[in-house]
C-alpha cells in the first residue's frame, strides 16, 4: 500500500494495482500451452515421417505388402488407392497374381 501525505494529520491510502485476472491466467497458462503445442507438433512430425517410411517400404517391397495384407489390410487398401489416384495401375493385380501363384 502506498500512502500520500495530504495533511500531517490525515493520510490517504491508495490501493496497489494488480494486473487483471485474465492477464495473470494467461501468464500461468503460457508454459502449459507451449508444452501442448510442442507435443502436438512432435506427434504430427512423427506421423508424417512414419507415413512416408511406411509408404516407401510398401512401394519397394512386394513381400512387405503381403505382410501388410495379412496384418493391416485397410492400410494396404489405402496404399493401392493412393497409387491408383496418382496414375499407377496394375500393382494390386501383380501382387494378387504373385501371392496366388506362391500358394499353389
Amino acid at each position: 500500500m502506498y500512502s500520500i501525505a495530504v495533511d500531517k494529520a490525515k493520510q490517504v491510502s491508495l490501493p496497489t494495482l494488480s494486473p487483471p485476472l485474465g492477464y495473470v491466467m494467461a501468464r500461468t497458462m503460457e508454459p502449459l500451452a507451449k508444452k501442448i503445442f510442442k507435443g502436438v507438433l512432435v506427434a504430427e512430425l512423427v506421423g508424417i515421417f512414419g507415413a512416408y517410411f511406411l509408404f516407401k517400404k510398401m512401394n519397394t517391397s512386394q513381400d512387405f505388402r503381403q505382410t501388410m495384407s495379412k496384418k493391416f489390410p485397410f492400410i494396404l487398401e489405402v496404399y493401392y488407392k493412393s497409387i491408383e489416384q496418382s496414375g499407377i495401375y496394375g500393382i494390386r493385380e501383380q501382387d494378387q497374381e504373385k501371392w496366388l501363384n506362391s500358394k499353389n
